[in-house]
């Protein structure tokens, strides 16, 4: 049992085998924060991840130095400083190539919104209070000691997303939170979500409609990638509160079998594909989602190729169709394509066929048209449309007969597209 000193929220919990606070650029920037009478810790993410025994990714720090004074120390250190987002106490720092957000410690003053009045202080109980989730607010000291002011630890244990304070105040705050309490549970909790929180995400849905697409899709992005997603997913839209942010019916078993189909064939989780597995059942969906979520070009270019005619797309096309479709879709989309049909099939992720087909770009590349505008104008076709529909006419010829290399096949090919086109 974790004992726990109320005051300082000192635990007996150490992060002694934590690498990155005994090595690396980290340590150089707590040992410039951590002096005349000033104390910094890692904060957040970096230390729940590493309870869990993973490695960080970033790594943020809070510090009770004000924020000019973190800039006049780091630069005396020689590191880089960006004041990134100072009037709220946020400094970037540089070391190595490594950045570090360093906050000095905050407390709210008035709040209303993502637009609440605080102040610097130094008290770390106050700074932890404001903060979304227990499990996001714990510390740990450059000697490793864990602090826990807010029941971290325990919910961490137990697996448990836990709004601190009141969840309908911590909503309030920023709606965004109603997702993010989604997104930690499908990455971090057990079971059903916390019932206090979920209570308040559903009798405060209809906030969501006030944020930013940007910030709606960061978070179901990450969110379609953790570990549990299908069945906080599942949550949601028994609460109400993923159709709306989709703007249409979840295909909840379709993205099941993705996650499924990702596992046996060795693919990393993608966000997009586990999108369109979700939200796209035709070409419209994508656009929609597009519009919704403010995804980029090349994310909607992608939604739009899983949406058109995957139903087509079947292992009874067999190899000589498969190889058609992988050279005018290229390998991504054709992955994409495949495995949408197929979570879509009736058949189970064992099923051979289905694995001959969507393996198919690991074992064929496709090759290049081999035939150019010239030996078309040497057989006296004109320069303007008619080339191109030449051009166009052998390209669709050369693939039906399945991307002959010969060189008299290939000059057949020409003259039969040349004859048709000419009537000679």
């Amino acid at each position: 049992m974790t004992s726990l000193d109320a005051r300082t929220g000192r635990t007996d919990r150490r992060l002694a085998h934590a690498r990155w606070l005994k090595e690396g650029p980290l340590v150089p920037l707590l040992e410039v924060l951590n002096r005349d009478g000033e104390e910094a810790r890692a904060i957040g993410g970096a230390v729940r991840d590493a309870l869990l025994g993973k490695e960080p990714g970033e790594i943020d720090v809070a510090t009770t130095a004000a924020p000019d004074d973190v800039i006049r120390r780091v630069a005396a250190a020689g590191f880089k400083a960006v004041p990134t987002g100072i009037d709220h106490g946020t400094v970037t720092v540089v070391i190595d190539g490594h950045p570090f957000e360093v906050t000095t410690l905050r407390e709210d003053v008035e709040t209303f919104g993502r637009k609440a009045v605080v102040r610097f202080g130094r008290d770390w109980k106050r700074d932890a209070e404001r903060r979304d989730f227990t499990i996001n607010a714990l510390s740990v000291s450059f000697d490793g000691t864990v602090h826990d002011y807010v029941g971290g630890l325990a919910d961490l244990k137990a697996r448990r997303v836990r709004f601190i304070g009141d969840p309908a105040t911590r909503i309030a705050e920023d709606y965004l939170r109603i997702l993010r309490f989604f997104r930690f549970h499908a990455a971090y909790g057990e079971g059903l979500p916390d019932p206090a929180g979920l209570a308040a995400a559903i009798a405060a849905r209809e906030g969501l409609g006030q944020l930013s697409r940007e910030r709606v899709r960061m978070e179901l992005m990450k969110l379609l990638v953790a570990e549990h997603a299908v069945r906080t997913l599942a949550v949601m839209t028994e609460a109400g509160i993923l159709e709306p942010v989709l703007g249409g019916v979840p295909l909840l078993a379709s993205l099941s079998n993705m996650i499924k189909l990702e596992a046996a064939l060795g693919l990393d989780a993608g966000p997009v594909q586990r999108l369109g597995a979700l939200g796209v059942h035709v070409v419209e969906d994508a656009e929609r989602l597009w519009q919704r979520l403010r995804l980029s070009n090349v994310e909607r270019d992608r939604l739009t190729s899983m949406g058109d005619g995957w139903w087509r797309v079947t292992p009874a096309m067999g190899e000589k169709g498969g190889r058609a479709l992988l050279y005018r879709i290229g390998p991504e989309r054709f992955t994409d394509r495949v495995l949408i049909a197929w979570t879509r099939s009736d058949a189970g992720v064992a099923d051979a066929a289905w694995h001959e087909l969507a393996t198919l770009p690991r074992r064929w590349t496709a090759p290049v048209f081999p035939l150019r505008a010239k030996d078309f104008i040497k057989r006296g076709v004109g320069k303007g449309p008619q080339l191109g529909a030449a051009l166009r006419a052998a390209e669709d010829a050369w693939i039906a007969a399945d991307f002959p290399r010969d060189k008299a096949v290939l000059g057949t090919l020409i003259d039969t597209t040349v004859a048709a086109l000419t009537g000679a």
